[in-house]
Order: C-alpha cells, then structure tokens, then sequence
C-alpha cells in the first residue's frame, strides 16, 4: 500500500473534534484513546511509527537529516 492510499484511508477513518480550549482538547483526547480497543491504539502507534520512519528516511535522503 503505497503512502498516498493509507493517507486516502486514513481520512476515511478520521474523527475530529474542535476544542474550545486546551483542556477541552485534552479531556476530549484521553476519551478518544480510552474509547479505541488496545489494539486499535497499538495500530495507531505503529503506523504512527512507520510514518515517521519514512519522513526520516526521506530527509536523510534529501540531506536533511543527520544521524
């Protein structure tokens, strides 16, 4: 699956919320998570993790990134 399709699917998936305030952000957020099953947020966590690898390798690749 390239980037672009998981990007696609993702919006699909996406759940939004415009918080008020930072507390309201906050509270709205650690509901969203308690609200996911572990392994809904497991999932998350790693293709979080192999998105940011990606951009990594993309930067390092482009001189922008040092190791």
């Amino acid at each position: 699956m390239t980037m672009e399709e998981r990007s696609r699917e993702r919006r699909e998936r996406m759940v939004v919320h415009r918080a008020t305030s930072f507390d309201d952000a906050a509270a709205w957020d650690l509901e969203f998570w308690q609200s996911q099953s572990p392994e809904e947020r497991l999932s998350a966590l790693v293709a979080i993790r192999r998105d940011v690898e990606l951009v990594e390798a993309a930067r390092k690749a482009a001189g922008l990134l040092r190791e």
